[in-house]
């Protein structure tokens, strides 16, 4: 056979692999407002860079007429291509062959390409989109699953991973995107759970939608297994690409520097704040007036709002924010809160990500749900990544730090490198009313005008204790700042402390109350 009938033999098989499942399977992917595998993988990355890998790999089954079947690709898409001209590797499950099942070559695929992505330092996006295990295969899919959850937590730490829910993602098949980094979810099209409502219906009798067990919503604001939520596949793209551009390749870097910009927000962040302290306000404007070109890249903005965590930058180098929300249960802190900011800040430790802290919270929140639910431990995951974490550690005190919510919120004595605080600030045990309620509960009994009294010893007990300067005083306030000079503090501490090394003891690793 000559060269050229080789290529053509070549370029014909090619084709016909790339055709996935068929005309008739990609039209039902399309009907379904799907993209297929490869328009999506193209849709991420930078125009023209993918080179695919395993393009003529087929599955080993044997069973149930296995033998007879031709599964392009074994149902996934795997290679290489850059994002903002930087190395990345991908894969995508490709729904319209045999519907995107895992089977053993399946799985050995993803495995090539995640060890890729580890042995080269470069991050590793992952497409789901499959019904689960291939069933025919028995075992070896699970085995496939196994390997799979392995190489996740060897990249853990070290490679960003990303997931992305383009489909259905059930049975063992969650456990991958859950030891990943960043979950990202599209309305109407990404579906998780681990087990279908079929199996719910047989067992429990409910009868419950898929979408309602574990569509994209439901992940983003109850289970909190999603930190990205999207209407639609290109929006999802977009958020994609945002997020690289903030997070470094991998563990040995920094995220790539920008020129500074000047805050461009509209509202001055001396009037962010009201005068009355039991009035709200939205944190995410003090992060905007602070941050270059107001710019904020939120994370998991639908689950435990009390809380917020996202990206920005400060004089053109990323930060990750953690800041009490006081538009939601007044910023407290609970099981929910405590996780979501507990993983994000170990995330941005992990990766050379300084934080930033701006803390206005009246504490842990009180009541018999939270305490069955494991506040407790929960709450512990926030003071353990606090302290845990070596990189540098800013936190401004906005309005109050109450009792053990201002250890919580990254105060000095968990490590914090720079705390200041406007003058606004009440840190203290507890809240002004509640603790003149205790402290002077006898004079105030005994008073002619009960209410004028407790007036009174409200304002004391503002005065002696729930001020920064007393805190100050001690050295647990760095310095009390004025709100327009937040901004310039922040630049200067991130600038100071940006070679910080901080020695631990030697050890294995810790055990965080998990």
């Amino acid at each position: 056979m000559s060269l050229k009938r080789n290529i053509l033999d070549l370029r014909r098989r090619k084709k016909e692999a790339q055709q996935g499942g068929g005309e008739a399977a990609i039209g039902k992917q399309v009907a379904m407002g799907k993209k297929t595998a490869r328009e999506r993988i193209k849709a991420i990355l930078d125009e023209n860079s993918f080179h695919e890998y395993d393009l003529f790999v087929e599955h080993t089954g044997k069973d149930f007429d296995m033998e007879k079947k031709v599964l392009h690709g074994d149902g996934v898409i795997i290679g290489t291509g850059t994002m903002y001209n930087q190395p990345v590797c991908i894969y995508a499950q490709d729904f319209t062959v045999a519907g995107g099942s895992l089977g053993l070559m399946h799985a050995r695929k993803i495995t090539k390409i995640m060890d890729h992505a580890l042995k080269m330092r470069v991050p590793i996006i992952g497409i789901n989109d499959s019904g689960g295990a291939r069933i025919q295969e028995g075992v070896n899919s699970l085995a496939g699953y196994g390997e799979i959850f392995y190489r996740n937590t060897e990249a853990s730490g070290v490679i960003p991973q990303l997931s992305v829910i383009l489909g259905p993602c059930a049975g063992g098949a969650v456990y991958s995107p859950a030891l990943t980094d960043f979950v990202f979810v599209v309305e109407n099209i990404s579906k998780m759970f681990i087990t279908g409502p079929g199996v719910i219906k047989t067992v429990l009798g409910e009868e419950i939608s898929m979408e309602e067990l574990g569509g994209a919503l439901v992940h983003s604001e109850i289970t909190g297994n999603a930190h990205f939520y999207a209407l639609s596949e290109d929006d999802c793209f977009e958020q994609i690409k945002k997020l690289i551009s903030y997070i470094p390749w991998n563990n040995t870097q920094k995220a790539l520097r920008f020129p500074t910009q000047a805050p461009n927000f509209s509202v001055s962040i001396e009037d962010i704040v009201p005068s009355d302290p039991h009035y709200p306000y939205d944190i995410r404007d003090i992060i905007k007036a602070v941050s270059d070109s107001s710019d904020f890249f939120e994370i998991m903005e639908l689950f435990a709002r009390n809380i917020v965590i996202g990206f920005g930058r400060i004089a053109g180098n990323t930060v990750g924010f953690v800041a009490n929300q006081p538009m939601y249960l007044a910023g407290v802190l609970d099981c929910d809160s405590s996780d979501k900011a507990a993983r994000f800040i170990r995330y941005c430790d992990a990766f050379n990500i300084p934080i930033v802290t701006l803390e206005d919270m009246p504490g842990y929140l009180p009541g018999v749900d939270q305490e069955h639910a494991g506040v407790i431990r929960h709450g512990a995951k926030l003071l353990y990544a606090y302290s845990e974490a070596t990189v540098p550690k800013v936190t401004v005190i906005i309005r109050k730090a109450y009792g053990g919510g201002y250890i919580a919120m990254n105060s000095r004595h968990l490590g914090a490198d720079f705390v200041y605080a406007w003058p606004t600030a009440e840190i203290a045990v507890m809240g002004p009313e509640g603790a003149a309620n205790i402290v002077f509960r006898k004079e105030i009994d005994e008073a002619e005008n009960p209410a004028e009294m407790r007036k009174q010893k409200v304002q004391e007990y503002k005065d002696k204790f729930a001020n920064p300067f007393v805190a100050a005083s001690k050295g647990y306030i760095d310095e009390v700042i004025e709100p327009l000079e937040t901004r310039a503090r922040l630049i200067h501490s991130l600038e100071i402390s940006e070679h910080k090394v901080d020695k631990r003891p030697a050890k294995k690793h810790g055990i965080p109350p998990f």
